[in-house]
Order: C-alpha cells, then sequence, then structure tokens
C-alpha cells in the first residue's frame, strides 16, 4: 500500500524510456503535443492521472507498450 503522504503506487519510466530513444522531454512534448511542464511532472511522478489520449500520445510517440512506461509499486 502507498505510504502515509503517498496518493498511488504507480511508477513512471519516463526517464529510461527517453534515455533509450535518445529523446529529450522538449523533443517529447514537441511529438505528443503536452507542455515540458506536465511531462515533467509525469515524469517525476507527481501527476494524479493520465488522460488515456495521453498515454496513447506517449505510446506512439516512444514506440513502447503502456507497461513500459508505467509500473506498479507494491510496498
Amino acid at each position: 500500500m502507498p505510504g502515509a503522504g503517498d496518493s498511488h503506487a504507480i511508477t513512471v519510466h519516463l526517464d529510461r524510456l527517453l534515455v533509450e530513444r535518445g529523446m529529450t522531454l522538449t523533443e517529447l512534448s514537441e511529438r505528443v503535443g503536452v507542455s515540458v511542464v506536465n511531462l515533467s511532472i509525469l515524469k517525476n511522478g507527481r501527476a494524479k492521472a493520465i488522460r488515456f489520449s495521453t498515454l496513447t500520445a506517449l505510446c506512439a510517440a516512444l514506440g513502447c507498450q503502456p507497461g513500459e512506461l508505467l509500473g506498479y509499486r507494491a510496498d
């Protein structure tokens, strides 16, 4: 279960995927039409939600499946 201050136990592997693809956050932002600020919030695990349309665009731009981008941390 998440800790007292956590709102969820979902992890985001955006950093790893960007490095593996040799892509910057700015480049990803331009490709998916999501601001760098919002992608940074997602990347740092501070996002409270993600739209399926955004998830779809991220997976298309990164050439990945949702399970490669998101994970579950059981503490």
